[in-house]
């Protein structure tokens, strides 16, 4: 899997966040990428119905409550796609061989399966775990430096 997820969630983390909408290049800069792929991403997430960018206007803004957005709606959006795809199979068994020739469907099967679960794993947890998550693991840290 390509880096479009972490990236999207890291930007719909920011949006929400922010207290004025936020554009492209300074979710890049957090990011660490460049702000044409941020645009990419929030095109995306813009057709799914989950963001939005006025025109006119710099920035984005979120559409929906974080508390709303399974992390499986963040996948599907930014990877145009209904079903999560974890798994390759190679492309070119030798079908005289036995192996070779039932290799396939086997794990095609096997792979779907493990897909399956990690979708429904997905779609249980949503941006707002997500944000939770950081807000705990950054009081920890401020903690930390507190007490050192």
């Amino acid at each position: 899997m390509d880096t479009k997820f972490s990236s999207a969630i890291h930007t719909l983390i920011l949006i929400s966040e922010s207290e004025t909408p936020m554009n492209s290049e300074q979710i890049a800069a957090s990011v660490g990428t460049n702000a044409s792929y941020i645009r990419k991403l929030t095109t995306r997430l813009s057709k799914a119905g989950i963001i939005e960018g006025r025109r006119g206007v710099s920035g984005f803004r979120m559409l929906k409550a974080p508390e709303v957005i399974s992390l499986f709606d963040i996948y599907q959006a930014v990877m145009a796609t209904d079903t999560l795809h974890l798994f390759d199979i190679h492309r070119n068994p030798n079908d005289t061989c036995i192996v070779g020739h039932h290799i396939r469907p086997v794990l095609g099967g096997m792979f779907r399966a493990m897909e399956e679960h990690v979708e429904e794993e997905l779609s249980d947890m949503t941006l707002a775990d997500c944000m939770q998550a950081m807000r705990q693991r950054i009081d920890e840290s401020q903690n930390k430096e507190e007490h050192a």
